[in-house]
């Protein structure tokens, strides 16, 4: 049996990168997977996890907008079909279940979510941007398609150094200063999703609304040699 037969099955997954802006600089929310995880341990990394069947059904208090919802259509895998409500709703779910935090509209249908079903919020992906997606190499213990996002902290609805209702899944929670994150033991693909979002960031004023990425970088290491592309 070849090494390609014995690789686990690639699995969508979604990643939030939450961005908090200031005059003295930005910052990102960070936290480490466990030393006896089986992807990626003690990492730090960007809450996210992988989609569930649920995520598909999954109540929102709207979708993902274009072009964002467009560019996740693109570049499919063979015989799979991207869901953008299922791959929006995995990271907005990843992100209450990992940190606490919740991104919701006092509008839309109600949510039994942790977090949520408390507040009598609904998830809401409306502000979410697109900013890359990456496959894992073969040969690793678990391979996923995925989607990373980022957003703005002040879409956050409740204190944002209050992690009390975090799941044990990451430790040492707190937000690292994009001068200061590469120091930390970072997986590869975190820190080239961290060089793009830093470009993105430098493009505008701290204060202006985060901007449109004009492509969407593609790292895909689905075969055996890795192909970049963009994703316009």
């Amino acid at each position: 049996m070849s090494a390609a037969e014995n690789d686990p099955p690639i699995r969508e997954a979604a990643t939030i990168i939450l961005l908090r802006r200031t005059a003295q600089g930005s910052s990102v929310l960070m936290g480490m997977r466990g030393a006896k995880a089986a992807f990626m341990p003690s990492k730090y990394v960007f809450p996210g996890g992988a989609v569930d069947p649920e995520d598909a059904t999954a109540p929102l208090a709207g979708q993902l907008p274009a072009p964002h919802r467009d560019r996740l259509l693109a570049e499919p895998r063979p015989g799979v079909a991207p869901n953008p409500h299922a791959i929006a709703a995995a990271a907005l779910r990843e992100l209450a279940e990992e940190t606490g935090q919740l991104i919701g509209a006092d509008h839309g249908p109600k949510s039994d979510w942790p977090g949520y079903a408390e507040t009598g919020l609904s998830p809401d992906p409306t502000a979410l941007i697109y900013l890359a997606r990456a496959i894992t190499p073969p040969a690793r213990p678990r391979r996923f398609d995925a989607y990373f996002f980022v957003i703005d902290a002040n879409a956050l609805t409740g204190d944002p150094d209050d992690f009390s209702r975090a799941c044990d899944e990451l430790s040492h929670l707190h937000w690292v200063p994009l001068s200061e994150v590469r120091a930390l033991n970072l997986p590869f693909i975190t820190e080239v999703v961290l060089a793009e979002l830093s470009e993105l960031v430098g493009s505008v004023p701290y204060d202006a609304p985060l901007p449109i990425p004009d492509t969407v970088p593609f790292f895909d290491n689905r075969g055996p040699s890795p192909r970049f592309s963009q994703i316009t």
